[in-house]
């Protein structure tokens, strides 16, 4: 195991009826103006929109709203977030929905108090400084509500980006499995797959002997196996959500992939998929992520093999190891499949002309020189090749 310094200091609220506690703990973290930030209208026809204002109201603190967030968010609404709440003199932003709001409400806070473009950091630059930021849940996916990350899609070009700092960490998170309830089983299926590359990506790792947080990704991948088809079956079962929506926290705070190397090959190369086509992030992954353990499958067969005897119940070759992380691999795109995710490139809607255009972007963007750097590192043709075996 790899030395490590670990720091998550989010203050988190679970349970029903929580949301109902937002200003209380806007004030606690020393809001005096808030923007809430947030998606569609579902969050008005829910009457939540509403319970976060009179929350913020019981408390006497005075609030402005930027709406209108989309899935895979974009560079422009950012910066119409941020001229809003110079003018206005916010110091908190309140963002109310998912991954796509929260990480449009980080970008707004990191760009709110720095003197050039917010779109700096998502080239690299690291994030020192930002407002506050409180989340208020409403789907289970990104582990935003617990993570120092932010991704974004430039409109100028149409490519995502990352960005990360302990600036832009929650200061507190509202995690109500109830929000989750009204979501059509698609998105929670986009939600599950998610949180299954998050742990994916840090379960892929060239560090020897990291058996703790082995052990814990494993326990959290047969969490999601067990209650993905409860929650697809009976979307109003309150437990499968609550387990699902803690297993998308510890997911992606890293607390799983301390003192290991991670991958994020597969995020990299989603990343070119949702910008260009404007695709759910976890239908994506549920493409990429077989095509990448099936290209990267040789540089360690028996870590493919050991998740897929320890997390999809395969029975270990020890004359043929290879078979046992296909027969993985396999089991764990057949249950991708199985609650409603694409499985190839003509269900996502991507094209196979694009694909050198694809790959390029992958490999020669965010922090990538010309190579994705992580369990294995790809090159542009490798790149190619994973995209190809999407078709």
């Amino acid at each position: 195991m790899d030395n490590f310094t670990f720091y998550s200091p989010t203050y988190f609220a679970f349970g029903k009826g929580t949301e109902m506690d937002a200003g209380k703990y806007v004030q606690k973290f020393n809001g005096s103006k808030v923007l809430i930030h947030y998606g569609s209208g579902s969050v008005i026809r829910s009457g939540l929109l509403d319970r976060i204002k009179a929350s913020l109201e019981k408390v006497s603190i005075p609030y402005v709203e930027l709406g209108g967030v989309k899935p895979n968010p974009r560079s422009g609404l950012v910066y119409q977030g941020i001229d809003l709440c110079r003018k206005e003199s916010i110091d908190f932003i309140l963002a109310v929905g998912g991954g796509s709001a929260i990480d449009s409400s980080k970008a707004i806070a990191a760009g709110t108090v720095y003197d050039g473009d917010f779109w700096d950091f998502y080239e690299g630059k690291p994030i020192e400084k930002a407002l506050p930021v409180g989340i208020v849940l409403t789907i289970a996916a990104a582990g935003s509500e617990g993570s120092g990350d932010s991704v974004i899609t430039k409109e100028e070009g149409m490519f995502k980006r990352g960005a990360s700092g302990e600036a832009i960490r929650p200061k507190f998170s509202i995690l109500n499995p109830e929000l989750t309830q009204t979501l059509p089983p698609y998105q929670t299926a986009c939600g599950i797959t998610d949180i299954l590359a998050h742990l994916y990506e840090r379960y892929m790792t060239n560090t020897e002997e990291v058996e703790t947080t082995d052990r814990m990704i494993e326990g959290l991948m047969l969490a999601m196996i067990h209650e993905g088809p409860r929650v697809i079956e009976d979307p109003n079962n309150y437990e499968a959500r609550a387990n699902i929506m803690w297993a998308g926290m510890m997911a992606h705070n890293n607390s799983c992939g301390v003192g290991r190397s991670q991958d994020w090959s597969s995020h990299n190369i989603e990343h070119e998929l949702s910008a260009l086509y404007d695709c759910a992030h976890g239908a994506g992954l549920a493409v990429v992520m077989p095509a990448v353990m099936r290209y990267n499958m040789r540089h360690n067969i028996m870590r493919f093999a050991q998740v897929a005897t320890r997390v999809w119940g395969c029975q270990v070759d020890f004359n043929n190891p290879a078979r046992t992380a296909l027969e993985g691999i396999k089991a764990f795109s057949d249950f991708l499949t199985s609650i409603g995710m694409p499985k190839n490139f003509k269900e996502l809607g991507a094209k196979e002309e694009d694909i050198n255009k694809l790959s390029h972007s992958a490999c020669f963007g965010d922090v990538n020189k010309g190579s994705i750097n992580g369990f294995v590192t790809l090159n542009e043709e490798d790149v190619q090749n994973i995209y190809r075996m999407m078709l």
